[in-house]
């Protein structure tokens, strides 16, 4: 779990500095396409059109460490729930299939950095994904009773 390896033009996101990430805090809905946002927030019509959840064998207990060393969380939160002040999206649990997060990583349409196979493995990605996978889903709006007084 050494130093990511990345292109001698990209900075680790903590050296970006706080207006990097908040220039398109306020326009990221004008930014990501309704597409990305159904199968970010699992709309009915996103998950029919999703392929299987099958993924490499995943350690979710290493994925969690490489949440941290690879400094997703500084964007996504340490539990994948994103962020306003980033912009970044919620990823965990995933809506994704695994297949859709990896090409996600690989060839992000937004302000994410692209991390190729030589930056984050497949089976690191396994590890990420299992890690997500594994957080529970938050409670409905109806199921938390301060919120229906």
């Amino acid at each position: 779990m050494g130093s990511v390896d990345r292109p001698a033009n990209r900075k680790p996101v903590r050296e970006m500095g706080r207006s990097a990430m908040q220039a398109g805090g306020n326009r990221i809905g004008a930014l990501v396409p309704l597409a990305v946002l159904a199968l970010l927030f699992g709309f009915p019509a996103a998950r029919a059109q999703q392929s299987s959840d099958a993924a490499p064998s995943g350690n979710a207990q290493n994925g969690k460490k490489l949440i941290m060393s690879y400094g997703c969380y500084e964007c996504h939160g340490r539990e994948g729930q994103g962020s306003t002040q980033t912009g970044a999206a919620r990823i965990g649990p995933p809506q994704l299939s695994f297949e859709g997060f990896q090409s996600y990583v690989r060839a992000p349409k937004n302000q994410m950095p692209p991390y190729s196979s030589k930056a984050v493995s497949d089976q690191d990605l396994a590890d990420i994904y299992a890690y997500l996978k594994s957080i529970p889903m938050p409670p409905k709006g109806k199921d938390i009773p301060l919120l229906n007084k």
